[in-house]
């Protein structure tokens, strides 16, 4: 089947893509790569990738591609559902022959409200789902496919059997062809990043248990599948070739230093490869295994830090205690490794005295840039259960309530001790108290002199930043 594999249009500068950990509007423009898109778009041959936010599409753009086309699989998420079902409609409305599926943590979880929404939808694929569409693209009836929930002819919604998990990931096709092909480096903003980067998964799953984090408990699972040393630097390679402007490449994973001999040995041959590289990690990296990583091209860790409380770390089943954490950014500082902190405010045990030790922690442990989020109960978490049991969550607030109308995190838990409006209203003194320190001014300020050609960029970050802090003060105030 003629394939389009669509990341609809959405609020303007939204990052829903899936390797946005939380799908909302960022600080700075900021896109993530559709890899969860582009790994089945691999599968299936002559298909279409089309990832609108980035390129700056609009819904009546992309509308006249439907009738190119028999089937269409769209990417959602829980915050851009609605305008994602009014994307599906309007194909339909287009080319009423066009097959229309959606895939995602959305649908993955709630498969039967998802379809219930809207006609237009006629299938969603759940959990991991590159070989279910690759089988759709095929052909075969919906009937024959594991991992699939569709509507029958009656209208009734059907589960397919489960698929089983893939763990040979060397079967997945590389996804640097499609990025070729269908999309431009260049539109792929990450502040901490440099420009342009290209990001790739060498694995899926996560061994951690964190509560609040969405892919694993929905699609991803907590077994860590990964790919053969040889098959990561195949890609690496490969992409070295059919992308020479790029500077850096982002591995993905959860968390790629879980498997340590297996990063190592990535990094020694990406080193022989010229590559400058950077990764997610977790704070508990051995300074052995960080300085062959840092030795062999590795520039950034992506950390979750999440809070400088080690009860709150309990609470979420981090796996991680505070004092590892501080020894671990203070060996990054020592090997020069550049670290990239996340942070979030409100979760489960957060009080006004635990939000200050996290900010303090942070100042402490003080990585180059930090990201600080809001708590989001997304369904399909143990999270949003928890919010549900313990009535943290509004009657009624759904996924689509966790950003405001113009696709910036909203503040949807409070607790009897903290509400929502001081969690979010956190967020703006975290920034400031973290960023606005004359150490850090300075050392933002050296950074730009050292390198000429990051001083037009982080100019324009800062006046996005500003802006940012302003919206969220307008929000907090209208809550």
């Amino acid at each position: 089947m003629r394939t389009l594999f669509l990341h609809p249009p959405s609020y303007d500068g939204f990052d829903g893509g899936a390797g946005s950990r939380y799908q909302a509007k960022r600080e700075i423009r900021s896109y993530w790569y559709p890899t969860w898109l582009a790994q089945p778009a691999a599968l299936v041959e002559g298909s279409k990738l089309v990832d609108a936010p980035p390129d700056g599409l609009t819904l009546a753009d992309v509308v006249p591609t439907a009738r190119d086309y028999d089937l269409a699989v769209l990417h959602t998420s829980s915050p851009s559902f609605a305008g994602d079902v009014a994307a599906a409609a309007a194909l339909k409305a287009e080319n009423p022959a066009l097959l229309v599926g959606m895939v995602g943590a959305k649908v993955a979880v709630e498969p039967d409200s998802s379809l219930l929404a809207s006609e237009a939808i006629d299938f969603v694929a759940r959990e991991e789902f590159d070989f279910t569409i690759a089988e759709v693209a095929e052909g075969r009836p919906l009937a024959d496919i594991d991992g699939l929930s569709y509507r029958d002819a009656t209208g009734q919604v059907v589960h397919n059997p489960d698929r089983e998990i893939l763990t040979d990931m060397d079967r997945l096709p590389s996804v640097v062809p499609v990025y070729k092909r269908d999309l431009k480096p260049e539109n792929y903003f990450i502040g901490y990043l440099k420009h342009p980067y290209l990001s790739l998964y060498t694995g899926r799953g996560c061994r951690s248990r964190c509560t609040f984090c969405l892919w694993p408990q929905t699609v991803g699972g907590h077994l860590y599948r990964t790919r053969s040393v040889e098959s990561v630097l195949a890609e690496a390679a490969l992409a070295k070739q059919l992308f020479p402007q790029v500077k850096e490449l982002f591995f993905d994973d959860d968390t790629f230093t879980d498997d340590r001999e297996r990063a190592q040995q990535i990094a020694r041959g990406l080193g022989k490869l010229g590559w400058t590289w950077s990764c997610n990690a977790k704070a508990n990296v051995p300074r052995e295994t960080l300085q062959v990583l840092r030795e062999n091209g590795l520039r950034l860790l992506l950390v979750g830090y999440e809070t400088g409380n080690q009860q709150i770390l309990i609470n979420i089943k981090k796996g991680l205690r505070v004092e590892r954490a501080k020894r671990f950014a203070a060996d990054c500082h020592d090997l020069g490794i550049t670290v990239h902190g996340t942070f979030i405010i409100g979760l489960p045990g957060e009080t006004s005295e635990t939000i200050r030790e996290t900010i303090k922690f942070a100042q402490e442990v003080n990585p180059h840039t930090i990201q600080v989020s809001v708590a989001a109960p997304y369904p399909g978490t143990e999270l949003y259960r928890q919010a549900k049991e313990n009535g943290w969550l509004p009657e009624g607030i759904e996924g689509a309530d966790l950003v405001s109308a113009d696709g910036t995190q909203l503040a949807a838990l409070s607790y009897p001790d903290l509400g929502h409006t001081e969690i979010l209203d956190s967020v703006d003194a975290f920034y400031r108290r973290y960023y606005f320190r004359a150490g850090k001014i300075a050392e933002m300020s050296a950074e730009m002199i050292r390198h000429p050609e990051m001083a037009g960029r982080r100019l324009r970050e800062g006046v996005e930043f500003a802006r940012f802090l302003g919206r969220r003060s307008r929000t907090v105030t209208a809550n």
